[in-house]
């Protein structure tokens, strides 16, 4: 048996095992309103026909949607066919008169298709059962976007108002909603607009959860081509700085710093290219592209009631190994203020605590790092070693000048963290009474 052959139980375990881990999202999204925007060039990839039932899934799971969608390439497509062209400035085109039904021609052929796909109810197909009602309106009020550096850019315009009132209420009726790149002026005229504006501005009228954009990329990456999982608004501000980027992730970027920093409280860019990019980023923790969000992902901070529960499942495994000392319940709650803990989107995925201890013979007051424990998923990044950082500096706040740590299994850990060896008579004396020869742990010591 090869490695990449999984029996059918192998297959069924790890199914129930991912749709048990997914239930904690599927309650989280429910009844929340997400904003979804994709370019003309999603709607030709081949894997759109999957995204659409993806979307499908996600409205069967009661969460309401409002689709935006770009026609780029529909557009560029209709003017060679007429034989026209626009030009372009500042990645932005300039809307003629005698341009605007390939404009519009474009966006209606991409909303009837997108209609149709989730219309499918075939037997056979993903769509089974589902009755999606798609509609699409005059939601959008558009104003011209006018002369720019000496450019007319005509009927080009950019967003005055989103109509909240009609939009909800169609969500609230089950309706899936869907907004193109155009808009309307109160004299009756209709605009090109920016997908990407359409979606900003919708998402933070409407106060959605989520503003979800896919692109050809998995997301953002760095220097190194590796994709950064999490960024918040001010590192995608010095992210941008000096780089040549391309036009679809420079969109992408403005888009979710705007939208961030209007209440808009995460961000997530994915690839329309990757087959269940979208449910795995909605549905895992780690996700599949990048997340940028006001709210840190994952943040250390000291630890509540509420935590005890996340702690027993992080600290039992390692308690059965002997690697740490078995603690109850009611010990955790009694101790949970010398707790601190990284959680990430809800779990939490390392601990560690901090104990004062009585003055040693010079008057220096001393304490103990104990229960130091990370998730093994989440063991190859610094996790460790930040918690300590937080335990010292909190440590620093009490006036503690020494710390100390008794460890079976991880000395030389300690040791890359500035912990030197010491015996056991240089503990305390309480501390060093309640020693535990049968364990015969070894001890360490760092003055801050």
């Amino acid at each position: 048996m090869t490695d990449d052959f999984l029996s059918p139980d192998t297959m069924t375990e790890q199914y129930v095992h991912w749709f048990r881990n997914s239930a904690p999202y599927i309650n989280a999204h429910r009844g929340k309103t997400f904003v979804l925007m994709f370019g003309g060039e999603a709607v030709n990839h081949d894997n759109f026909r999957n995204i659409i039932h993806d979307i499908a899934l996600l409205h069967s799971l009661g969460i309401h949607l409002v689709l935006v969608h770009g026609a780029r390439p529909q557009i560029d497509e209709n003017l060679i066919e007429y034989g026209l062209s626009t030009p372009f400035h500042k990645g932005l085109r300039v809307t003629t008169r005698e341009s605007l039904r390939c404009v519009l021609d474009a966006v209606g052929s991409i909303r009837l298709e997108v209609e149709a796909l989730l219309s499918m109810g075939l037997a056979n197909s993903p769509m089974y059962g589902a009755r999606i009602d798609a509609v699409s309106g005059n939601f959008v009020i558009a104003k011209p976007y006018g002369v720019r550096e000496g450019v007319d850019f005509q009927l080009t315009g950019e967003v005055r108002s989103i109509d909240t009132e009609a939009i909800n209420k169609n969500l609230m009726n089950h309706h899936v909603v869907i907004l193109g790149p155009t808009g309307y002026s109160t004299t009756g005229e209709v605009f090109n607009l920016l997908a990407e504006e359409v979606a900003v501005h919708a998402a933070i009228a409407l106060k959605a959860d989520k503003l979800i954009l896919l692109g050809e990329k998995e997301g953002i990456a760095n220097d190194d081509d590796r994709l950064l999982r999490e960024m918040i608004p001010n590192e995608v501000d010095q992210y941008l700085r000096g780089k040549v980027l391309d036009s679809e992730i420079l969109r992408h970027m403005d888009a979710s710093r705007e939208a961030c920093r209007g209440g808009v409280r995460r961000v997530h860019i994915i690839s329309y290219a990757r087959d269940g990019a979208l449910l795995q980023e909605l549905f895992t923790r780690d996700g599949s592209g990048t997340l940028i969000t006001q709210d840190p992902y994952e943040e250390i901070r000291t630890a509540e009631i509420d935590d005890v529960v996340g702690l027993i499942e992080l600290l039992r495994p390692l308690e059965e190994e002997g690697i740490l000392v078995r603690r109850s319940r009611e010990r955790l709650e009694t101790e949970i203020n010398q707790f601190a803990v990284i959680e990430r989107d809800g779990m939490i995925v390392g601990c560690a605590a901090l104990y004062p201890l009585p003055a040693d013979e010079q008057g220096v007051l001393t304490g103990e790092i104990a229960c130091v424990a990370v998730h093994p998923s989440y063991r190859k990044g610094d996790r460790g070693s930040e918690l300590l950082d937080y335990l010292e500096a909190r440590a620093r706040n009490k006036g503690i000048k020494k710390l100390f740590v008794l460890t079976t299994r991880t000395a030389h850990w300690f040791l890359e963290q500035g912990f030197s060896p010491v015996s056991v008579d240089d503990l305390p004396k309480e501390r060093k009474a309640l020693y535990n020869f049968q364990r015969n742990s070894q001890v360490f010591s760092k003055k801050l």
